[in-house]
């Protein structure tokens, strides 16, 4: 690793002193930086070409250096003669100006060491890109090493050298006298272009006269820099000293030769003995056949042998050669007119760029970078062709890398993106910019995007054209998963919830609600839930499209696994707000059937949940109620009780108290145990016993417990009297005492719960009283006194506990609010009070009629609750018409 880093940097170091001693204290150093050695051109190549900028503008240029180094084996007259054949070529070069020809941006500057000027950027000559890389440095350019000429590079350039020729030939009236593959540049854009001017020959006539060319001998004992290349040369040159436009035209042939044979020339030339080599190479050319030219294509074969022929006259001229059914090609074509693109009017450039995306997939990719872009790109300054340009810069934009787009086109992209005037332009570049959307997006990096390509949306969607504002809603589902999420959530959403409420379109609306429908997947689900659901209620049309993209939305959310609708959002507010759009009167069947399909789904869910949670509460609360029971039993059974009176009333409470809470299972148990107390003992002698038992209780006067194991009389029940008969082989113990035994039941209290809910059989020991019955006037009674006939009365007719097992027992469901506040306020109250008249609970033994007594037991006497027509339900009419935009079915079905 060390040796390789050792090894770069020894030639870093190389390369930078070889640039530094080239054009050491040269004036051209004084405005330029030069960079790398590209390539080599001229005659012999013996020029360096370096990359340069210029410091003050940083306009990239080309740098030709000459070093004198390479004439130091030259005596002094020969190195006066090449210098001065270099400086000649450089200065012609500089006054003439043709697109043709290279550019010149700085004249020849000459120091001490070499000699130097400044072009515009140049790639490498023609012999480099053909294999000759004499005077490249060590490490070849891999763009050099692997450059190929496409069919339309080839074509175009041969054109344009012909071009050239044409421009010198007939305007100039000048010969170039060396046109070689070491003359000819291509530029950075791939245009071939001419230089090398050391051997040109002016028209010694008038210019209203035919030119005459004055050609010197050929010198063999000059150096080789002072010569033209003799492999391109016209055979006249040699043999007869003379020389004439066709001369160019001839070395034109040898050239086209030479590129498709990869370089090599149709002659060798001993330039020892160059007579005799020309004298033989006149013999073969005058025997040139086809077969010789098998590697040149068939379109131009013929035309290349007319320019290699022995006789000046036969060979076609410049402006013939660019004429020929060879450059017809439609790629030459379209390249040669770009290069005239700056003569032509705003109204023919709009026709040749509409026309443009129909070739551009036709040309290679460095064609149409290299070439097509740049000339793309500078018709930007002018904002009425934007419109046309912009479709065929994104065109090769798609074709390009990232890193060739972000280094050749969004630069000049970025004064576009922020164009408005003219307005009619702008519109349409906001068309065309939304239409390529996805592409900017992949490939302009996010900083850029943030800054350039989203305001560009934003104006889109606040843009007072419809077409616009429709076109941007239906492309931004395709772009939305490379937005950033804080982008979307802060500026892109809310301009789309502003178009959708402000304009007065209803395809802008509809298209508003599909674009929110299709990016929900991109937002998280409190976002929906906190923002996009509330704004939909507040869209005011009612059009079947806008309701069926309202109800598309919330399906979408119900439905989506990340996103969902909590129940009670859908019992709040989804629900009430899609059930009245339901039986809109523009809806037809099938949308309604849709809104109801979606309603009934909502509906069945938000049951399942709720009654999910309400059995999971259930099931504790029974739990915890099981355990509060257990520990009032176990307290119960440690209670001592000190006499037989006491134990006797806390049974018989105890078993109230079982019967409020257990319902049938302790009655059934207690019948039980009573029908086998029936069995063993008599009737009469037990009831005497209770009633001597309650006797002696009355004298002693015990008080309750508070630990007494009757707790859960409910606090709801406080004042009710009970007087119903019971038979004492089910209670032992009738409500106070039996009536028909000839005396009155006294009143007595009992310990009560005050927080004691009736029917949730809590069972915390209470320190309210609860009076059972108004206390009468009781008149004297003895023990003795009472009369058979009620004890046979009390055996015979058994007392009926259906009113208690009616308030108490837990045969009846529970009834919920929601239920109570369908039913008619009779309805309700007949729940817990049983009607008048029924057994065990009569008016006269209450002493109360049962509707008053539940109305003040309740606490509900005077509620507008109770008002009947609260309970009045409107009866709901749905119908339906128009059908909904065909717009929404891909998205919500």
């Amino acid at each position: 690793m060390e040796s390789m880093l050792n090894k770069l940097k020894s030639t870093v170091t190389k390369v930078t002193a070889d640039v530094t001693s080239a054009v050491m204290g040269n004036p051209v150093t004084r405005e330029f930086d030069v960079g790398r050695h590209i390539a080599s051109g001229g005659n012999g190549l013996a020029w360096k070409i370096f990359h340069g900028t210029k410091k003050s503008t940083k306009q990239e240029v080309a740098v030709f250096v000459f070093d004198k180094k390479l004439i130091d084996k030259y005596q002094k007259f020969e190195k006066d003669q090449i210098i001065d054949s270099l400086k000649r070529g450089v200065q012609q070069l500089t006054r003439l100006r043709h697109p043709r020809l290279l550019t010149v941006q700085h004249p020849l500057e000459e120091s001490r060491d070499c000699l130097a000027f400044c072009t515009e950027p140049v790639f490498a000559s023609l012999a480099n890109v053909l294999g000759n890389w004499e005077n490249l440095p060590p490490s070849i350019s891999p763009d050099i090493k692997d450059y190929k000429l496409y069919d339309v590079e080839t074509k175009y350039g041969l054109l344009q050298v012909s071009e050239g020729l044409s421009f010198l030939h007939s305007s100039v009236k000048m010969v170039h006298g060396n046109v070689t593959p070491e003359n000819i540049i291509l530029n950075k854009s791939g245009a071939w272009k001419i230089m090398g001017f050391d051997f040109c020959i002016s028209s010694s006539n008038p210019s209203e006269q035919e030119p005459n060319f004055p050609c010197k001998e050929w010198d063999p004992n000059l150096p080789s820099l002072c010569l033209p290349n003799p492999e391109y040369l016209a055979p006249e040159y040699i043999l007869s000293v003379s020389c004439e436009t066709a001369s160019d035209m001839y070395s034109l042939g040898a050239v086209i030769y030479a590129v498709f044979n990869k370089g090599k020339p149709i002659f060798e030339v001993n330039k020892q003995d160059i007579y005799k080599s020309f004298s033989r190479q006149l013999d073969q050319l005058s025997r040139l056949g086809s077969s010789s030219l098998t590697s040149i294509p068939e379109e131009v074969r013929e035309h290349v042998k007319l320019l290699l022929n022995v006789t000046p006259t036969v060979r076609p001229d410049a402006d013939q050669m660019t004429k020929i059914p060879f450059f017809d090609d439609v790629g030459a074509v379209t390249l040669q007119y770009f290069d005239t693109l700056f003569q032509r009017d705003n109204l023919q450039k709009s026709q040749f760029f509409k026309g443009l995306p129909k070739v551009l997939p036709k040309l290679p990719k460095r064609v149409t970078v290299q070439r097509v872009l740049p000339c793309l790109t500078s018709e930007f300054v002018n904002p009425d062709m934007v419109p046309f340009v912009l479709p065929n810069v994104l065109l090769i934009a798609e074709e390009c890398t990232k890193e060739e787009y972000v280094k050749l086109i969004l630069p000049e992209l970025g004064p576009v993106f922020k164009q408005q005037e003219p307005v009619q332009a702008s519109n349409m570049i906001l068309l065309i910019f939304l239409q390529k959307m996805d592409l900017l997006l992949t490939k302009t990096p996010p900083d850029e995007i943030k800054n350039s390509v989203l305001p560009m949306v934003y104006r889109a969607l606040e843009a007072p054209s419809i077409q616009i504002q429709e076109l941007c809603l239906n492309i931004i589902p395709t772009f939305a998963n490379l937005i950033d999420y804080p982008s979307m959530k802060n500026a892109l959403i809310p301009r789309i919830k502003n178009a959708c409420l402000q304009t007065s379109s209803l395809a802008v609306r509809v298209n508003s609600l599909v674009c929110l429908g299709k990016i929900l997947e991109y937002l998280d689900k409190w976002f929906v839930l906190d923002d996009i659901l509330p704004f939909l209620q507040q869209i005011p049309s009612k059009e079947p499209a806008v309701l069926m993209g309202i109800l598309g939305i919330y399906k979408c959310t119900f439905t989506h696994k990340k996103l969902g609708i909590t129940k009670e959002q859908l019992a709040g507010k989804v629900l009430p707000h899609l059930i009245p759009l339901s039986i809109e009167n523009n809806l037809n069947l099938n949308q309604f059937s849709s809104f109801i399909a979606v309603i009934k789904e909502m509906l069945s869910r938000l049951e399942s949940e709720h009654r999910t949670k309400l059995e999971q509460l259930h099931m504790m609360q029974e739990q915890q109620r099981s355990l509060e029971i257990g520990n009032q039993m176990n307290a119960s059974e440690e209670t001592s009780v000190t006499h037989t009176g006491s134990q006797q009333i806390d049974k018989v409470f105890n078993n109230m108290g079982t019967d409020l809470l257990t319902g049938g299972e302790s009655e059934n148990k207690e019948d039980g145990l009573q029908n086998k107390q029936r069995r063993t003992k008599d009737l009469t002698d037990t009831l005497m016993d209770n009633i001597t038992s309650l006797t002696s209780l009355s004298a002693s006067t015990p008080k309750l417990s508070a630990s007494s194991t009757f707790t859960s009389v409910p606090s709801a029940g406080l004042n009710m009297m009970f007087s119903t008969p019971i038979d004492n082989t089910k209670r032992n113990l009738t409500n106070g005492l039996n009536a028909n035994l000839g005396f009155q039941t006294s009143g007595f209290s009992m310990p009560v719960n005050p927080n004691q809910n009736f029917f949730s059989g809590s069972s915390t020991a209470g320190v309210t009283t609860m009076t059972l019955g108004a206390a009468p006037t009781l008149s004297s009674y003895s023990p003795l006194s009472v009369p058979p006939a009620a004890v046979k009365q009390a055996q015979q007719r058994p007392a009926d506990m259906s009113a208690l097992n009616n308030l108490f027992g837990p045969q009846k469901p529970k009834v919920s609010m929601n239920q109570l506040s369908q039913q008619k306020p009779n309805q309700w109250l007949n729940q817990f009070v049983p009607p008048q008249g029924s057994p065990g609970m009569g008016s006269a033994t209450m002493g109360v009629q049962a509707n008053v007594m539940g109305q003040a037991a309740f606490g509900m006497q005077g509620n507008p609750f109770f008002n009947p027509q609260n309970f009045a339900q409107p009866p709901a009419t749905m119908t339906s018409s128009s059908s909904a935009s065909n717009d929404l079915k891909d998205l919500f079905g």
